[in-house]
């Protein structure tokens, strides 16, 4: 490892776990990688104090906070809280307008909260949830990645998404949206890197791209 890495620290998507950065590889003579883990909050917990407790598992100054998907909103809630050399985004949201307007639709309605998320068990339903894709074809896949299942967690996830009211993105954020995303349609999209064909499942099919341009993405 170098004398002064730069420690990036790693936040899967919604149920998802660190699993989902295996294809990431970044020069080991300058990044040194973190993964962090879903815990399920307790009763009642807000989203910022669910950021403000996961800051407690960040062991170094000053890191690269790099989060997928709602990993991608909770690492920009993170950074409020934090110093951070950088705040990477990846198929996600920066703000409230970015949302889709099935989920601005939710917030207003609480249709949400009818969604059947206590059968969390099934991948099936809990991949188009989290990836907004049919897993039928890579059922074993999804198996592997999304691993927490638990129906309060699941339940607190949906709610903060659609009820996510930031205005403005840190300043030290770069976002990367794929272009062909089903969850957060390009087209709500602004100020962005695009991954041309990229969905919203890029992280783990699209690992050669970020393995290219990550490193200099971070350094400039």
């Amino acid at each position: 490892m170098p004398d002064n890495p730069i420690h990036i620290y790693l936040m899967p998507g919604m149920a998802a776990n660190p699993s989902i950065f295996d294809g990431l590889k970044l020069p080991a003579d300058t990044f040194e990688m973190h993964t962090l883990e879903w815990f399920v909050p307790d009763k009642g917990m807000d989203f910022e104090t669910y950021a403000v407790k996961m800051c407690g598992k960040i062991a170094h100054d000053n890191p690269v906070l790099l989060g997928v998907s709602f990993g991608g909103m909770l690492v920009q809630e993170m950074a409020k809280h934090i110093q951070t050399r950088k705040v990477i985004a990846v198929s996600t949201v920066k703000t409230k307008d970015e949302l889709p307007k099935r989920m601005i639709f939710a917030k207003y309605t609480k249709v949400h909260k009818l969604l059947p998320t206590g059968l969390v068990n099934n991948v099936e339903l809990l991949a188009k949830y989290a990836f907004g894709e049919t897993a039928t074809k890579r059922l074993d896949l999804y198996k592997k990645y999304l691993s927490v299942r638990d129906k309060q967690y699941i339940d607190w996830s949906i709610d903060h998404i659609v009820n996510w009211n930031q205005t403005r993105p840190p300043q030290n954020l770069v976002h990367i949206h794929g272009g062909k995303d089903a969850v957060f349609p390009m087209a709500n999209i602004k100020n962005c890197i695009t991954v041309k064909n990229g969905t919203h499942t890029m992280i783990i099919h699209r690992a050669k791209w970020f393995n290219e341009n990550l490193p200099s993405i971070i350094l400039e």
